[in-house]
């Protein structure tokens, strides 16, 4: 696949991300933020594999297959994948990494109702356990997990510092965070290209899929807003991560962040 179709399907990989609502999430954080990203990965979750996968042209597989692998050397024993939404990294995780135990939390309900299906279809129930949980109150022990991935998950965080800081916390010293994350691409002409389908194509596409065009509006608005690259390595840094690493992915769309807990 050449460059520029590439692009566009990846680019297509935003629209089932999207709430069909008219009250999608706030913009960057805000109180009340948590809750409205639940209603809205509640309401996308019957569609939410079948569209990453057809939009996406697979490319959303290499993403994540490419975070999991940057700890195979690692072989962790218990792995935590934060905003699981529908299992498909808790999956990676245990196909590549084998710990011996890998829990996804996620405040979708629905979501995770998906993931638990995925994963007993997958013969891996005794593995992967999957649990309603807020990334900025997980339920564990300190240092309870050697390491800790978050998907596509950050940007969604009512307060990043927060979240950041907990999964902090549930690491051992030495445990190694992985975040991947949509990005804003810095390279001409890709930059020129996300901007023009983000400003005017995803939101028609959005009004042809639902009466709500706004709420098309919501992932390319929230990625705009996130403090990717640097900015985001400064937040790790800042809530206790060291050895920090970010490397990005297709263009500069996704980035991938690693750090450690000292």
């Amino acid at each position: 696949m050449g460059t520029l179709p590439l692009l566009f399907a990846v680019l297509f990989f935003t629209v089932p991300t999207l709430m069909p609502d008219p009250s999608h999430p706030p913009i960057g954080e805000a109180d009340g933020k948590a809750e409205a990203v639940e209603s809205m990965f509640d309401a996308v979750a019957p569609r939410y594999d079948l569209l990453n996968r057809v939009l996406s042209a697979g490319i959303d597989r290499y993403w994540r297959s490419r975070a999991v692998r940057t700890l195979r050397a690692e072989q962790p024993r218990r792995v935590l994948d934060v905003a699981t939404g529908t299992a498909d990294l808790a999956l990676k995780v245990q196909r590549t990494l084998h710990p011996r135990e890998t829990i996804g939390i996620d405040l979708s309900a629905k979501m995770l109702d998906r993931g638990r299906e995925k994963i007993e279809q997958a013969g891996l129930a005794a593995r992967i356990a999957l649990q309603r949980a807020d990334a900025a109150a997980l339920p564990f022990d300190d240092g309870a997990f050697d390491a800790a991935f978050v998907a596509f998950g950050v940007r969604n965080f009512e307060d990043l510092d927060a979240g950041l800081d907990d999964i902090r916390r549930v690491l051992r010293p030495g445990g190694a965070l992985v975040v991947l994350e949509f990005s804003t691409p810095r390279t001409t002409p890709i930059k020129q290209l996300y901007a023009w389908y983000s400003r005017h194509v995803l939101p028609r596409i959005g009004g042809l899929l639902s009466p709500d065009q706004g709420a098309y509006e919501y992932l390319p608005s929230s990625v705009a807003a996130f403090p990717d690259g640097v900015d985001f390595l400064r937040r790790m840094e800042g809530t206790g991560f060291v050895d920090l690493t970010w490397t990005p992915l297709t263009f500069g769309i996704a980035s991938l962040y690693t750090g450690r807990v000292r």
